[in-house]
């Protein structure tokens, strides 16, 4: 069996015999996830992506089997015996992989087997394309457009005519007997309370570049579990995986500070009165190539932060809205929260995702990492 050094370091030459490429290089580029197996499940090579998608150093997994990470009734077992059986390469699109080191993903399986080495399969694994990612993040940014042009309506059109209906009532009041005097009042009270609607929805209107730096997520992360700890968290259990190497993000602290907040405090909500668990997660991962606002070159989006719970999972009708304006599964909520949290990372050049199914949702929020790059006001564009 080819050991993963020899597998890493295989050379492509020329007809001279000189080196053109390494097809270790190549093969890391690859946003998917490249295993290669024996027909029996050990793994001898595993690609960057693959260590990603396993949450495992590369070294680790060639040390293990696929039968230590997928459970044995796990549908890629059953295409690994088929392909054992017709000799070819297989392809299956939407299957369901499900573990407890990295949840559940819908994926599309390629199994081919190596002709120079008999008992070598080559896996790759393709979660959703880059494609759907972006649609999702512009998405995102359409609602945000429309939310900015609403809160800038509401504050023109609507609060000055208020004010003076207001106006007008208090003075009614002063010439009307008692008993009307409650209409006038009722007239005041729900002119404030509709000014009131109008001043949180002013959160979305469009107020320039964003004031960013360098922020330390873990610190923002440790500061939101202590204030949910102390308030509406008391009782539930969190659990954080921190990668501690993760660098800076590129961000604005307070507004990652309320993102976090509002996404731990709907996970809070959601998660059972008994045994209730919240699980915060940081990672290192390849993400989308996207454009940061104020900034010249476009940045990927490694650095993950999940925010995983475990209640009863967000219902199916709701999954293509979740993050429209006043769109809630709670009784009384006003359906601004995850508006909030969609604008915000849009600000920052994020993309926000979520999976969920009962016994675990899971927000998935991907920043940029903080570099020290030149913005177009500085080029003077």
């Amino acid at each position: 069996m080819a050991s993963t050094a020899q597998i890493r370091k295989t050379v492509s030459r020329d007809g001279n015999g000189a080196p053109l490429l390494d097809t270790g290089v190549v093969l890391n580029a690859l946003s998917d996830a490249v295993l290669v197996t024996t027909s029996d499940g050990a793994i001898c090579y595993a690609n960057l992506a693959a260590e990603q998608f396993f949450s495992a150093s590369a070294e680790y997994l060639c040390n293990h089997s696929l039968g230590d990470f997928l459970p044995l009734d796990s549908p890629l077992f059953a295409l690994i015996r088929q392909l054992g059986v017709e000799d070819s390469s297989l392809s299956e699109n939407g299957v369901a992989l499900s573990s407890p080191r990295f949840g559940e993903r819908l994926v599309t399986i390629r199994l081919t087997p190596v002709v120079e080495e008999t008992d070598k399969i080559v896996i790759t694994l393709s979660e959703k394309s880059l494609a759907e990612k972006i649609t999702r993040q512009l998405t995102h940014r359409k609602a945000a457009r429309s939310l900015s042009a609403m809160s800038a309506m509401l504050a023109h059109e609507v609060k000055n005519p208020l004010s003076g209906i207001r106006g007008a009532a208090q003075l009614l009041e002063q010439n009307i007997d008692s008993d009307d005097k409650q209409l006038t009042q009722l007239i005041c009270s729900e002119t404030d309370r509709i000014c009131s609607l109008v001043d949180r929805m002013e959160v979305f209107a469009d107020e320039g570049a964003l004031a960013v730096g360098p922020v330390n997520v873990h610190e923002v992360l440790e500061q939101v579990q202590r204030l949910a700890e102390t308030g509406f968290a008391k009782g539930i259990q969190f659990n954080g995986i921190y990668d501690p190497s993760l660098p800076p993000v590129h961000g604005n602290r307070d507004q990652l500070v309320q993102v976090f907040l509002n996404l731990i405090k709907n996970a809070a909500e959601a998660v059972p009165e008994k045994d209730g668990e919240i699980i915060v997660t940081t990672t290192y991962q390849h993400g989308v190539r996207l454009a940061v606002p104020g900034l010249v070159e476009r940045v990927d989006l490694p650095l993950m932060i999940s925010i995983q719970d475990n209640g009863e999972g967000i219902p199916e009708d709701l999954h293509g809205c979740l993050f429209d304006p006043f769109v809630t599964t709670k009784n009384k909520g006003s359906g601004l929260g995850l508006a909030v949290v969609a604008k915000i990372i849009n600000d920052h050049g994020g993309v926000i995702e979520f999976d969920s199914r009962p016994r675990r949702t899971t927000f998935y929020v991907r920043l940029p990492v903080f570099q020290n790059t030149v913005t177009r006001e500085e080029q003077g564009t």
